[in-house]
């Protein structure tokens, strides 16, 4: 018994290493703390970089852990738990919060720090396989945090008090603007990518916060918009207004240059009623009904098929336009009157049965729930009438009560009936609203592979809405999504897959189905031609190259090789992608070696022709990539130039430099 119990032991402190050492890589990948609080975020991500030879040590040491070591090891990984998500915060959150809420930020930052402090001073090292130089590094970080909790670093007073100042003021007060330049410069909200960032981290406090965070993120928003305002009117490439009358003649008229983001793809014409595909793609309403009405059943930018043809308003995307048209002198478009004539409706004798199929689904017997939802499943494929009748009458909220049964066959009805009822727009919102994420979430889990499938594609049809797919990521979809595209079917796969890329869309997803392990298996589904996947796993490659971790972990999958072989024989969506995953391996830490294995795999003949004859999208790539890899290819030339000028010189023994003793 007592060597079971040690057995035990030895694999539970394995495993722990193994996972310290995870979270340590983890930590080392996150970066880019621009905010007010750089100068703390930094200091802590410099002192847990430092601890990263420790837990890799350990992780190689082939010596057990003895148990009182195990617990002493279990305080500082959750320290490095507590670590991790204060410097995620850093790097994702908002700046605009980070200020405001300073008490609590610079609390947390004491918190973390005595947390560590504490774990690294119980850390019983004579009992652990450590050498002496990395021991002496934890001792000198230990040290470090122990002068640091005894201080707390004071940030900018004259930001803390911009900020209040700006964020107090009422809707309709007018802000001094050298104060919203000094918050734009001292918050580093510079740029587009800067605004929009710190919309998605103030878009995604609202989901997430467990209260009722309205006035606070109102106020916050609105700030926000003051700053965004401002920086459209000193930025030209946001759009700066015009003053007609200081202007010369003869540049009055010159109209402002629309962004291409603004344009739509089929027309070219600045979107009025900017609607989303299910690929995610934006286009203008009209010009895509007038597409879908001819028969097509593809996205007309990126040729994949369409799931269904619902359009989903783009919100976010139409005020964008309506500010830039507004900081240009321009009126802003207005969006073309739809009449009701366009809402389906639903015939009497079928809302009576609608009626009678939805009593049977709150029934005790488990015969009359299974046949009413299989019923309801027909009708709403059937048609958008029933899909608006069915939802009207009140379903929704009875079939996401069915996703918990233990009937297997009530369940797939009840989750396709969903699925076929989400594609009439309006019921995406009903759905969300009923609360169905956690049980579709949980057919997801354990449900038979009919309804994992189904409840995959209904995750995709409803978070073609911006704001629906940060819920779905943070009620836990996206790791049994990864389950799916594993173990599924082919179907299953595929519906895993594009439920995934569209969440994915959305960068607080991207971490997550990183470390759910979505990575190792794209690529594997990348290299087996077999399986037919290669669009889609290309395209989630593509998304997910982006983030730090994502590049990190296709690093770690080697899928170089296979991404040069797509650019050589793949279709021009595929070529795409692939030079868009390669483009941004091709950056950061590790970009020589990339660089270096590419160019031995010959990319630069397949990108020259590619640029050449490759799609709009793939030429600009390509064009990236050739720059890159010019550059890459003269540093070496320099380097080897050097090296043998040195090499002559050194077996030059009358070389005029050398004064031999």
């Amino acid at each position: 018994m007592a060597e079971e119990e040690k057995a035990t032991a030895v694999v539970t402190g394995r495993a722990l290493v193994e996972r310290m050492a995870e979270a340590a890589e983890e930590i080392s990948a996150i970066s880019d703390y621009r905010n007010a609080y750089r100068k703390q975020f930094c200091d802590l991500s410099r002192r847990m970089k430092l601890l990263e030879p420790m837990f890799q040590e350990l992780k190689e040491s082939k010596d057990p852990i003895p148990e009182q070591a195990v617990r002493s090891l279990v305080q500082l990984k959750l320290a490095l738990d507590s670590a991790r998500e204060l410097l995620r915060l850093g790097n994702e959150g908002s700046k605009i919060f980070l200020v405001l809420e300073r008490e609590k930020t610079t609390k947390r930052f004491l918190e973390v720090t005595v947390q560590l402090e504490q774990a690294l001073s119980e850390v019983p090292f004579d009992m652990l396989n450590i050498s002496d130089e990395v021991r002496e590094q934890v001792e000198l970080v230990h040290a470090q945090f122990k002068r640091a909790k005894e201080r707390v670093d004071m940030i900018d007073m004259d930001l803390d008090r911009d900020l209040l100042s700006a964020y107090n003021m009422s809707t309709d007060a007018n802000v001094d603007p050298s104060t919203l330049r000094r918050l734009a410069e001292k918050l580093q909200l510079l740029t587009i990518s800067d605004l929009k960032q710190e919309s998605l981290a103030l878009h995604e406090m609202v989901v997430a916060s467990d209260g009722d965070p309205g006035e606070l993120i109102e106020k916050m928003s609105m700030l926000l918009k003051k700053v965004k305002d401002f920086m459209q009117t000193q930025n030209p490439e946001m759009g700066t207004p015009t003053n007609k009358g200081l202007l010369p003649s003869n540049e009055r008229a010159k109209p402002p240059v629309i962004p291409d983001d603004f344009r739509c793809p089929i027309s070219l014409e600045l979107m009025k009623d900017p609607v989303i595909v299910a690929t995610g793609q934006t286009y203008e309403r009209e010009s895509i009904e007038k597409w879908l009405q001819a028969g097509h059943d593809t996205c007309p930018k990126t040729q994949q098929r369409l799931s269904n043809k619902s359009l989903t308003p783009n919100y976010v995307l139409r005020s964008l336009i309506v500010q830039w048209c507004e900081a240009n002198g321009i009126d802003p478009p207005k969006r073309p009157a739809r009449t009701d004539k366009s809402r389906p409706t639903c015939s009497s004798e079928q809302h009576a049965k609608v009626l009678d199929l939805i009593s049977k689904l709150s029934s005790r017997s488990i015969d009359d729930q299974r046949s009413a939802a299989a019923e309801l499943r027909l009708l709403a494929r059937r048609s958008a009438e029933n899909r608006l009748c069915i939802a009207e009458a009140g379903a929704i909220p009875l079939l996401v009560k069915l996703l918990s049964t233990h009937d297997v066959h009530t369940q797939e009805h009840a989750v396709t009936a969903l699925l076929n009822l989400s594609i009439f727009e309006d019921n995406k919102e009903r759905i969300i609203i009923s609360g169905a994420v956690p049980g579709i979430v949980h057919v997801l889990r354990r449900g038979s592979m009919e309804a994992r499938e189904n409840a995959a594609a209904t995750l995709f049809s409803i978070s073609v809405v911006d704001d629906y797919k940060i819920r779905i990521g943070n009620l836990g979809a996206i790791p049994p999504l990864v389950s799916l595209l594993r173990e599924g079917s082919p179907r299953g796969k595929k519906d895993a897959a594009t439920a995934l890329f569209n969440l994915s869309i959305y960068q607080g997803n991207k971490g997550k189905a990183v470390r759910a392990g979505v990575v190792p298996i794209l690529v594997g589904l990348l290299m087996d031609p077999e399986a037919g996947m290669m669009e889609e796993t290309l395209a989630i490659l593509a998304i997910l190259s982006s983030h730090p971790e994502g590049k990190a972990a296709i690093t770690a999958a080697e899928a170089l090789p296979a991404l040069v072989e797509v650019i050589k024989s793949g279709s021009p969506r595929n070529k795409e992608n692939s030079a868009a995953t390669l483009l941004h391996l091709c950056s950061g830490e590790q970009q020589q070696q990339h660089l270096a294995e590419a160019h031995e795999k010959g990319l630069m003949g397949l990108l020259q022709e590619m640029a050449e004859n490759g799609t709009n999208r793939g030429k600009r790539k390509a064009a990236q990539l050739i720059q890159r890899m010019n550059r890459f290819l003269e540093q070496k030339r320099v380097a080897q130039a050097q090296a043998q000028a040195l090499a002559e010189h050194l077996g030059n023994p009358a070389s005029p430099d050398f004064d031999y003793r």
